[in-house]
């Protein structure tokens, strides 16, 4: 009988320290985060991830809703219009510092107009060839594309996109000119790299796996400065140009004029979120690593990729409206 009355009693408990906590997220209105992009892609993963990590960290429900267009811009915009109030933030990608320079003209200035949270990953990308590429290395491509300039493709799978960053950054680094081919997406540029109908890509680590070890494209190598587990023969193309190296980043920002507590609040929830194993787990399939940073840190970063990426969107000579 003691027993019977000793566990009615913990069940009793239990149940209300269930119901208290319920009670108290639905007290609080929920968290939205928005992204750039269409479901399924790696910032879309991203902003998953981290909804669902810091929904338990904050007892606070976090919805992910997808805005995509304009290369993340109509995300951005919405976030730098939203409330104060730190309810709606942005996960955003390297294109938020890119399209800075890209864009003549944009709603929203990309430092004044948001409040930059933390960083939450960087991925880097490998540089592959059709199969049948005379070159097998990077020195010899560039000795190739210097000899005969303009002759080599590459495919782009998106326009202002961080892989074709990382493409005009090798291309200045290395002192050559390729033909850029874009696609509308990376799918079906790698699917011409592997079908011969263009020479070279920048691609992502998570499209380039299901290729590696057979036959039917080449690795020539990888744009983080150090090897990649993925891809252990491919090495960092940095070793042969020096000082290149190319990441993607991915991370979270609120609007301009949030409370000092709501922004301190934010960034320990998502950095701690970041370091859990599940988080952790999502992004290594990816090539990617969790880099979180403070908000002074991420800041900064955002100010000096903006400057750096200036220079690379003016040797693109592309430009959108």
């Amino acid at each position: 009988m003691h027993q019977s009355y000793l566990r009615a009693g913990l069940l009793a408990v239990i149940l209300g320290c269930t119901t208290g906590f319920a009670a108290y997220a639905a007290d609080k209105p929920p968290l939205k985060l928005v992204v750039g992009a269409t479901p399924g892609g790696t910032t879309d993963r991203v902003a998953r991830g981290i909804a669902q990590e810091m929904s338990g960290i904050l007892g606070q429900t976090v919805i992910v809703e997808n805005r995509p267009g304009a290369g993340g811009n109509i995300a951005a915009d919405a976030v730098a219009r939203a409330p104060k109030d730190g309810n709606t933030l942005l996960i955003s990608f390297t294109s938020f510092t890119v399209n800075a320079t890209l864009y003549k003209k944009l709603p929203f200035d990309p430092e004044k107009d948001f409040t930059p949270i933390t960083m939450l990953a960087e991925v880097p990308s490998v540089l592959i060839a059709r199969k049948n590429f005379p070159a097998s290395d990077v020195t010899s491509l560039i000795d190739m594309a210097k000899k005969e300039p303009g002759k080599y493709s590459f495919a782009i799978g998106g326009m202002g996109s961080s892989l074709h960053m990382a493409t005009a950054s090798f291309e200045m680094g290395a002192k050559i000119k390729g033909l850029t081919v874009p696609y509308k997406g990376t799918s079906p540029a790698i699917q011409d790299v592997v079908g011969e109908q263009v020479d070279l890509m920048f691609a992502s680590a998570v499209n380039v796996m299901p290729l590696a070890g057979g036959e039917r494209i080449k690795i020539l190598g990888v744009t983080s400065p150090e090897p990649m587990k993925q891809f252990p023969s491919a090495p960092p193309i940095g070793d042969t140009v020096k000082g290149f190296s190319s990441k993607a980043w991915f991370g979270m920002f609120g609007p301009a004029g949030m409370s000092k507590e709501r922004l301190t609040q934010l960034n320990k929830a998502a950095v701690e979120g970041a370091q859990h194993e599940n988080f952790v787990k999502m992004i290594e399939p990816e090539g990617g690593t969790v880099v979180t940073s403070t908000p002074e840190e991420f800041a900064r970063f955002v100010s000096e990729d903006i400057k750096r990426y200036a220079d690379v969107v003016k040797f693109t000579g592309v430009t959108a409206d």
